[in-house]
């Protein structure tokens, strides 16, 4: 649970911040190489269109049908963090619990609305051990798989806090990361569970901002009733849209498995050199402690690598690192570095 000294780290801390001048990015955990040409066809389409106010039906509509649920079950946003912002202000929680370490933006946009949260702190390897999560807890917030942990928890344990009076929130931006999402809430959709989707990571798409909301109607409603007209671009419903499709979903799947064998060779180097790797990591990128790691980080910077320093995570502190997986190249060469640097 959190204590005292709570609020000392930065939970507007975020990947982007580390990168640029140049440097080698193993700090944001967005796909390399994106987005895919065919993707970019169709979104530079769209500046024919933009005249137009956008409509989101047929986003919606491919949403829906991605996950088996009903169109008035599905919310578009302006990314995950808009979807993180709208439940902060649209839901009234007498207390809000949020799962760490994970993304901190829940966190923020939580304490920025004003709601009183309770920070429940993982132990060993960072496994989920629900009956840490306060009884009292109206508003339950996870991760799944959690970043920057990159720990999959058992989607029965996760939907096990949902109760009467309680809604869990559930990330799953990073679950196309897993082939066959074995674990993700947003088909099966228990009540009282609220997932959150996003198309950032594996399409390239930061800087468009694209995710949604799935949960009951009522829920959609109440969040809808927060988020200002328009809130989604036509571009941005576009690739939503496109990405939703069957052909965009197995791409993505084919993806995963290629970046999931990489990163576990990536995690059994770092492993083999002594340094702590947590186990069975399932996302794009690798939670690692070795001793000094934010002046290894410091060291990486002046050799041209950016890789996220984990202080800012609630859990962690300056011995950690997170690591996003690139291809076996740009893995092997930010190794060499490291090891240059004794690690």
């Amino acid at each position: 649970m959190a204590g005292p000294g709570e609020h000392e780290v930065d939970l507007r801390h975020h990947g982007d911040a580390e990168v640029g001048d140049g440097l080698r990015d193993h700090a944001v955990n967005v796909r390399a190489g994106t987005p895919p040409a065919w993707l970019a066809e169709r979104l530079r389409a769209t500046m024919s269109d933009l005249a137009a106010y956008p409509d989101p039906a047929a986003a919606r509509r491919a949403v829906a049908r991605r996950h088996g649920r009903a169109e008035r079950e599905v919310l578009l946003t302006a990314g995950a963090a808009e979807a993180f912002v709208l439940i902060a202000r649209a839901l009234r929680p007498r207390l809000a619990a949020v799962v760490h370490p994970q993304f901190t933006e829940p966190e923020a946009a939580l304490r920025a609305a004003g709601h009183r949260v309770e920070r429940v702190i993982l132990g060993k390897d960072f496994t989920f051990d629900p009956s840490a999560v306060p009884a009292d807890a109206d508003l339950v917030v996870i991760g799944n798989p959690t970043n920057p942990t990159s720990v999959l928890h058992p989607a029965a344990a996760v939907a096990g806090l949902a109760r009467p009076g309680r809604t869990v929130v559930v990330d799953e931006a990073f679950m196309d990361c897993v082939p066959g999402e074995p674990e993700s809430l947003a088909t099966p959709l228990p009540a009282g569970v609220v997932v959150v989707r996003s198309l950032t990571k594996t399409w390239g798409l930061a800087g468009l901002r694209a995710g949604y909301v799935l949960a009951d109607p009522t829920t959609i409603d109440v969040l809808a009733g927060a988020q200002p007209l328009w809130a989604v671009s036509t571009p941005a419903l576009v690739a939503i849209e496109a990405c939703s499709a069957p052909e965009a979903v197995a791409e993505a799947e084919a993806w995963a498995a290629g970046m999931a064998a990489e990163r576990d060779r990536l995690a059994a180097e770092l492993s083999g050199r002594g340094l702590y790797v947590v186990p069975e990591a399932r996302a794009s990128f690798l939670c690692v402690r070795m001793p000094d790691a934010l002046g290894i980080r410091a060291l990486l910077r002046q050799r041209g690598y950016a890789v996220r320093r984990g202080d800012t995570f609630p859990g962690l502190g300056p011995d950690w690192l997170r690591i996003a997986v690139r291809d076996r190249a740009a893995n092997d060469s930010l190794l060499k570095a490291l090891g240059d640097l004794g690690a």
